[in-house]
């Protein structure tokens, strides 16, 4: 019964725009993906082209930041530093620890492996722009969180 009833408002949606049939909707969900053949250098110098323009503004860096951390992957270093210093280019502090955190995620159950390679690749940027990592300022541990009323003696 709802299929029906769907079909028929999707029906009288596509006359009132004009179109015939489903048949000509076909060819507008065609999705290219454009980087699709790149190899991880590529991938790599693109991430970090763009991280690296100086007219970039805050949304586009959140963009890019959303982006990458939704892939299936861990970010380069060199990824990590560009945008870093996009970070500090658009002065959003906030956004770099946000992003920090965001990588430290992305390495799983392997972080205690990657993430201090990571840290230490990246140290001598953090270091130079002034950026703490979340655990310096304590964001690794819960605020407001209470002892275990088992651990109270």
């Amino acid at each position: 019964m709802l299929r029906f009833a769907a079909g028929r408002v999707l029906g009288g949606l596509r006359s009132a725009a004009g179109l015939k049939n489903s048949q000509s909707m076909v060819g507008a969900m065609v999705v290219r993906h454009s980087h699709s053949n790149e190899t991880d250098e590529e991938f790599d110098s693109r991430y970090e082209a763009y991280f690296n323009r100086t007219e970039i503004d805050g949304w586009e860096a959140r963009k890019a930041m959303n982006d990458l951390l939704g892939m299936d992957l861990v970010p380069e270093p060199k990824i990590i530093v560009s945008a870093l210093k996009a970070c500090r280019r658009l002065n959003d502090y906030a956004l770099a620890v946000r992003f920090l955190e965001g990588v430290k995620d992305k390495c799983g159950d392997k972080t205690n492996e990657i993430y201090p390679y990571l840290l230490q690749e990246i140290r001598p940027t953090l270091t130079e722009l002034g950026i703490d990592t979340p655990e310096e300022l304590g964001y690794d541990q819960p605020e407001l969180a209470l002892k275990s009323v088992y651990d109270m003696h």
